[in-house]
């Protein structure tokens, strides 16, 4: 894959995790901070490192798999693994400034 290539790709990989909600908040998980690592091989497999606000998060299966099921659906991405990390710990810094307004703590 050409360079040009990977980047649309990878473009189109935030895209597509802007549309993955936490059904609990009103803010994509892109938005939220909650992915540390986007990693694309010319390959074409994926890997991604995510968190959740919260370890003990109830929607945690629902979130994971629909990560993986939409970025797996992506043209140019052969194959999607989701890991699921806690380190470094999520906090609301984390956050974009849009998403920070969304929420209230601007």
């Amino acid at each position: 894959m050409t360079a040009e290539e990977k980047l649309a790709i990878e473009e189109r990989i935030v895209e597509v995790l802007k549309t993955v909600y936490d059904p609990e908040i009103p803010v994509d998980i892109y938005s939220l901070g909650l992915i540390y690592r986007i990693e694309l091989q010319d390959d074409g497999n994926l890997e991604v490192d995510m968190t959740l606000t919260a370890p003990n998060c109830p929607a945690a299966d629902f979130i994971m798999e629909d990560v993986r099921l939409k970025l797996s659906g992506i043209e140019g991405v052969k194959e999607a693994k989701v890991n699921l990390v806690f380190e470094p710990e999520w906090d609301k810094d984390m956050m974009s400034d849009e998403a920070k307004l969304e929420l209230g703590f601007m």
